[in-house]
């Protein structure tokens, strides 16, 4: 393992944790593929978080936002969203877009159509796959159409 070239990625809270791991640990990960997350633990269903979280919603829910934190992103972020997921609403991947545009920071967003709470399904997987290749391996992921 090239522990100089880590990425990571996840789905759903998968993918708030990937987007968490570069905004604070961009000294280890170098690269994050985030989909269908619930980036600030304010906005998703009443019940979940507080389960783990506590209730009342205190301080510690901003500490681990990431829309709170996106102004500390240094690393190459993917962001990924089915355009009806039905678990996280995706209004919650716009927030941190909105607060990484606020911030200045580069970032890619991939939106799915049609698409629920997914991974980001088979045109995803040829995005998180390329988008590694670019930014750890420093190389050109082939065309697509152009393999067999």
């Amino acid at each position: 393992m090239d522990i100089d070239r880590v990425g990571i990625y996840g789905c759903s809270a998968g993918g708030q944790n990937a987007l968490t791991a570069v905004l604070q640990h961009g000294d280890f990960y170098k690269a994050a593929y985030a989909a269908c997350g619930c980036h600030d633990n304010r906005m998703d269903k009443i019940w979940w978080n507080e389960q783990w979280m506590g209730y009342p919603v205190d301080s510690s829910y901003v500490a681990c936002s990431n829309v709170e934190n996106a102004y500390k992103l240094e690393r190459p972020l993917m962001l990924v969203v089915g355009e009806l997921d039905d678990n996280v609403d995706p209004a919650s991947t716009m927030q941190v877009v909105n607060a990484l545009e606020k911030a200045g920071k580069d970032f890619e967003l991939l939106v799915i159509t049609g698409a629920q709470h997914t991974m980001g399904e088979r045109f995803g997987d040829h995005k998180r796959y390329d988008f590694f290749v670019r930014h750890l391996q420093g190389a050109e992921p082939p065309k697509w159409s152009e393999l067999k």
